[in-house]
C-alpha cells in the first residue's frame, strides 16, 4: 500500500470518529464504538470500514443498522471535510479484535490468579 493511501485511510478513520461522537445523533450509536482501520481502495471510490464494538450482540447489530442508516450522512459530511476527488463510498464491516483481545487478557489473569508465582 502506497504511503498516501495509508495517510487518506488515517485520515477517513479520524474524520469518521470525530463525526460519530460529535455529529450523529442516532441513539443506536451512543455505546462504545471504535473504528479499528479504514482500508480504501486504489481509485478511491470504496473504502472498507472496520468497526469494534462493545456490548453484546443485540447491542452490535442495532449499532450496525444504525451505522447503515447513517452511512449517508457520514459519507456527504466526510465529502464536506475532506478535499478528494471522491468521496469513497464507505462499507461498514465487524472487528472483534478489541473483545479478543480483552478475553485474552482475562484468561491470562486467571492464569495468574490459579498459578501465582513461586
Amino acid at each position: 500500500m502506497s504511503r498516501r493511501l495509508k495517510q487518506i485511510n488515517h485520515l477517513i478513520q479520524r474524520e469518521l470518529s470525530d463525526l460519530l461522537t460529535r455529529e450523529v445523533n442516532d441513539p443506536r450509536l451512543k455505546g462504545i464504538i471504535s473504528i479499528t482501520e479504514v482500508d480504501i481502495s486504489a481509485d478511491l471510490k470504496q473504502a472498507k470500514v472496520f468497526i469494534s464494538i462493545l456490548g453484546d450482540e443485540e447491542e452490535r447489530e442495532r449499532a450496525f443498522a444504525g451505522l447503515a442508516s447513517a452511512s449517508g450522512f457520514l459519507r456527504q459530511r466526510l465529502g464536506e471535510r475532506l478535499s478528494l476527488r471522491y468521496t469513497p463510498e464507505l462499507q461498514f464491516q465487524k472487528d472483534d479484535s478489541i473483545e479478543r483481545g480483552s478475553h485474552l487478557l482475562q484468561l491470562m489473569e486467571r492464569l495468574a490468579q490459579d498459578n501465582p508465582p513461586s
